[in-house]
């Protein structure tokens, strides 16, 4: 749904809603994708949510928009349904939706919604609950469809056909007779041989799995490197426990690059930021922006002890920011090209120091480019700026734009060496680094060179 079209179909439910033609909103709900929906929940109110919701006709649709709303919009809806509601759309939700929904509530609240449920179902999503947040366990889905490896392909197909309710994807999963999974088949490639073929003749045994407590963002990496559409998950006996579905797949990789880029700017790590109360959010970028501001502090330090140079040459403060500027731009470029390589796996630490000349050769090259376009503006174009004070200037973002590649190569690899997220060296740190560097460096240069500069 595009931009316009989201605009427009709120304005259309928010009238409709005020006139209470509740006929109307029930048509328009039904015709639009839980997806969209969710997506549309942003742009009302909370009582605006609560109606409209109310006003979904179906179980099943109930839980697929629950199941894609934001973490805070959901958590506010689910606690604001009575009990028997939530009995039946729990009755039409996957396991892993369900678990997702019940890690949201404070856990004094959990023991009510378990309550409500099957025994079976509370013991599944007990046991999911069970495994670290943000971990394949807490994302498979149990509810997977497997066969015997001594199945034929005809029986396979059959039992495809009566399995309807499972979570099938384009991959069958094949285990022993005791539920151990020893190997993988496509749909296509089942369709493809002949129906009197047993399974373990026909399947790959060499099989890419996850354990439960893999990390989500492993997860992501495995399933964007091989192309998959679903993760097995199994236990250390090579057990079948279930399987991430290429939707949750999805949802990792956006979830892990969200919280990257939250990090690199100091903004924490919640994707649901923008719907926090504003203490909340403040006391998420309060720690960050006081790192920022220590660091200007540290900055304005560093100032003050030439400031017996900086009075006898005042046009040495005219490029201070310029200095800082270019040197935490180019220290940002690297530092984001290193991290995002370290997360897809394309930088491997053996070859890192290959790596760092190679950065370091392109922070030397537009170093030496913009140092001497500095130089030469402040030789013809401003007053009183002689040879040694432009030769000042040039040294000085040469030598700062180095120094700001150099940080911006090693802070992420050494972070994650110290098994760091390197999305940290972003932001902050990196920022605040370089501007004391560079501004320590181009005025030590200017300090070097001042005897040399006539007054």
């Amino acid at each position: 749904m595009r931009n316009n079209e989201v605009l427009l179909l709120v304005n259309t439910l928010r009238k409709l809603l005020r006139r209470g033609v509740n006929s109307s909103v029930i048509n328009i709900i039904a015709k639009t994708h839980p997806a969209d929906i969710a997506l549309l929940f942003r742009s009302f109110t909370f009582n605006e949510q609560k109606k409209i919701f109310s006003l979904i006709l179906y179980v099943e649709k109930k839980g697929d928009v629950l199941s894609e709303l934001d973490d805070s919009l959901a958590l506010n809806l689910f606690l604001s349904l009575n009990k028997s509601e939530i009995a039946k759309i729990f009755s039409k939700m996957d396991v892993d939706d369900k678990s997702k929904l019940i890690r949201l509530l404070p856990e004094e609240k959990r023991d009510e919604y378990f309550a409500i449920m099957k025994e079976e179902e509370s013991i599944e999503i007990t046991t999911m609950m069970s495994y670290p947040e943000e971990s394949a366990g807490s994302l498979m889905n149990t509810k997977l469809f497997y066969l015997s490896e001594d199945c034929t392909v005809s029986e396979a197909i059959s039992k495809i056909r009566e399995s309807a309710d499972t979570e099938l994807v384009f991959y069958l999963y094949v285990v022993d007779d005791r539920k151990h999974l020893v190997g993988v088949i496509s749909l296509r490639q089942l369709i493809l041989v002949s129906p009197t073929k047993k399974l373990k003749d026909i399947m790959i045994e060499d099989i890419i799995t996850v354990t439960p407590e893999t990390d989500q963002e492993e997860v992501g990496k495995i399933a964007s490197r091989y192309n998959f559409l679903a993760i097995p998950v199994v236990d250390n006996e090579y057990k079948l426990l279930g399987i991430v579905t290429v939707d949750d797949i999805i949802d990792i990789l956006r979830e892990e690059a969200t919280e990257d880029l939250l990090r690199m700017v100091g903004a924490g790590k919640d994707s649901d930021i923008l719907f926090k109360s504003t203490m909340e959010a403040s006391k998420i970028r309060f720690p960050w922006l006081f790192a920022t501001w220590l660091g200007g502090l540290l900055a304005a330090i560093v100032i003050g002890t030439f400031h017996g140079l900086l009075s006898n040459f005042i046009i040495l403060a005219s490029f201070l920011p310029i200095i800082a500027g270019m040197g935490g731009n180019i220290g940002t470029q690297t530092s984001t090209i290193i991290t995002r390589g370290l997360a897809t796996g394309r930088i491997e630490h053996e070859g890192a120091w290959k790596l760092i000349f190679r950065q370091l050769k392109v922070g030397l090259l537009l170093g030496i480019f913009y140092g001497i376009a500095l130089g030469i503006v402040s030789y013809f174009f401003y007053e009183g700026a002689g040879f040694f004070i432009s030769l000042a200037i040039t040294l000085g973002i040469t030598v700062a734009m180095i120094l700001a590649t150099f940080t911006g190569v090693v802070g992420p690899i050494l972070l994650e060496k110290m098994n760091v997220d390197p999305a940290i060296a972003m932001g902050p740190f990196v920022t605040t680094t370089i501007d004391i560097m560079g501004t320590l460096v181009y005025l030590s240069i200017a300090a070097a060179l001042s005897k040399y500069i006539i007054m």
